[in-house]
């Protein structure tokens, strides 16, 4: 698969998750291209599903690995990858740390784990295809009382958590403070966790979020409504040579985490 089609149809099931991406992609772009900045997925640290595992399908899409991140409040280990072709989004990719967690964390999520398929995560059709065990809404609760990641990922599976829209190639805008200020105008809702605006120039990078939207899931005992999908946007500043600075800062990152919580 190439990275053309990898992203099409991750969109796609982006969408679906998130349909009001839809609308912000049509105000801000105006029915122009938009350019991504990033895409993020969401793994536990398993053998199989880990980000070690997973590895192999970055490299296949063409993607070389970036930098690593840890996030000790949430348990979390996560890192990016980047494409020869600037034009491509990059890929930050993070993982809960089972080892890290409550044994009852443990007993929930690692037979999830077992029952995907054997061979299942060797495609990148894996990373889109949503959630590949079943789960009680029961589960997805008691999930929430220690980790909304672990609760996300067991209820929504292998998707898009959130696209990011790259503030740098948007024409009309010149600032995430800006693009915040039209998204507020149109009714849409922030994440105003760590402020509106997480970062600044000085750190290379501010980023912004939609909460994410409220979407119905189907259990296996019956449908829910919970936190689906979320949309980013980030404006990266030159480093001391020029460029643009790629990698990510981890108390950012940490606050874009809270979008999909459900308490937001």
């Amino acid at each position: 698969m190439d990275p053309n089609t990898f992203f099409a149809r991750l969109w796609d099931d982006f969408l679906a998750h998130a349909p009001s991406a839809e609308g912000i992609h049509a105000l801000l772009g105006g029915g122009a291209p938009i350019v991504n900045d990033h895409v993020a997925l969401r793994t536990f640290a398993t053998e199989e599903l880990g980000v070690d595992a997973l590895h192999p399908l970055f490299e296949a899409l063409g993607y070389e690995l970036g930098d690593h991140y840890r996030f000790r409040a949430k348990k979390l280990r996560a890192r990016y990858y980047r494409h020869p072709d600037p034009a491509q989004p990059k890929i930050f990719i993070s993982e809960l740390l089972l080892d890290e967690c409550s044994g009852a964390l443990r007993d929930t999520v690692l037979p999830l784990c077992e029952q995907v398929p054997a061979g299942a995560a060797d495609q990148p059709a894996f990373l889109f295809g949503g959630r590949p065990w079943d789960l009680p809404f029961a589960s997805y609760t008691a999930l929430r009382k220690e980790s909304e990641y672990a609760a996300w990922l067991a209820a929504h599976g292998y998707r898009a958590n959130h696209f990011t829209v790259s503030v740098n190639d948007l024409p009309g805008f010149d600032s995430v403070a800006a693009v915040n200020a039209a998204l507020k105008r149109a009714g849409y809702a922030l994440n105003d966790s760590g402020g509106e605006i997480k970062g600044s120039p000085a750190v290379l990078l501010e980023q912004s979020s939609t909460l994410a939207d409220r979407v119905p899931v189907r259990f296996s005992d019956g449908e829910q409504v919970i936190p689906g999908c979320f949309y980013e946007f980030a404006c990266r500043y030159p480093q001391a040579d020029g460029s643009l600075y790629q990698g990510f800062v981890e108390a950012s990152a940490d606050k874009i985490f809270e979008s999909t919580d459900a308490g937001a």
